[in-house]
């Protein structure tokens, strides 16, 4: 772990970053920048793509570090990576495996995983209390990681997980089965098997942004649930979350995961108070 992290928050300039690929569309910047307009307080908010800057994730996480960032959001396909360079304090956010907020905190970057509470909060906000039932999850990385220890903790106890990368699917299943030993599970690499008798899909792959067209499973496999989720929200109305209302599925859109997760983060950055009604406003203005 990089020496030399230091709070960039001196003067009035907030520091963050978010580092990934495929990021052009992210709204992050301007969500934490609207965040800094509600307290007074000028952010800085870059788009850190590695090939880009012509480094590694790990050189380019040591320049945050060392050059004035108070902390980093983490995305696709680095959330996983992120967990060997970081102090993690919660045991939960240990299990999950994945980080996708980087506090820099003195000579120490600590870690945590605000996709794993915002997707709590958009799915008690949509469903409320009521029965997860058989869930088909596809996708079993870094957001997938923190969506599958959310439904869990909301109660589903019957899971299935898709991955064209089988053995990330079982790794995922072994370490929810430790911390749920209850849990039915099943794994596979074909969300289109898999799908058959589900209550509810979540999709934790980027199939469906912008630059990576298309769906995790095509309408004629959604007509049986009662439920989908898509992690993705660039853009907010993605295939698989047309085909699903087309369906008459309930839809929880990706964009609840993203104000999620970002209001979370502001907090742990900077600990200052947020309105989120009037956050929500400002983003949907032009």
């Amino acid at each position: 772990m990089p020496h030399g992290c230091w709070q960039g928050m001196m003067d009035d300039v907030i520091r963050l970053g978010l580092i990934g690929d495929n990021i052009a569309a992210s709204q992050s910047p301007r969500l934490h920048e609207l965040a800094g307009l509600q307290n007074g307080r000028r952010v800085h908010y870059d788009r850190l793509v590695p090939r880009e800057l012509g480094m590694d994730f790990d050189a380019v996480f040591d320049h945050a570090c060392q050059f004035g960032y108070r902390g980093v959001n983490v995305t696709y396909p680095y959330k996983e990576r992120a967990v060997g360079r970081v102090a993690i304090d919660d045991p939960l956010v240990a299990a999950i495996g994945a980080v996708n907020t980087v506090l820099f905190d003195a000579d120490v970057a600590r870690g945590f995983n605000t996709d794993h509470t915002g997707f709590l909060a958009a799915c008690r906000k949509a469903r409320g209390d009521r029965p997860l039932g058989r869930v088909l999850l596809i996708g079993a990385g870094g957001v997938g990681r923190a969506i599958a220890f959310g439904l869990v903790r909301l109660g589903c106890r019957d899971l299935a997980i898709a991955d064209s990368d089988t053995a990330k699917a079982d790794a995922l299943a072994a370490v929810l089965q430790q911390a749920e030993p209850t849990l039915a599970l099943e794994t596979g690499a074909s969300a289109i098997a898999l799908s058959k008798g589900v209550t509810g899909i979540a999709n934790a792959t980027p199939v469906g942004m912008v630059g990576y067209d298309g769906t995790p499973l095509a309408r004629q496999y959604l007509g049986g649930a009662e439920w989908v989720f898509d992690a993705v929200y660039t853009p907010v109305e993605t295939r698989f979350l047309k085909d699903a209302a087309a369906e008459g599925l309930t839809v929880i859109s990706g964009y609840e995961l993203f104000i999620g997760q970002g209001v979370d983060a502001w907090g742990l950055f900077t600990g200052l108070p947020l309105d989120e009604v009037a956050l929500r406003q400002a983003l949907q203005s032009v």
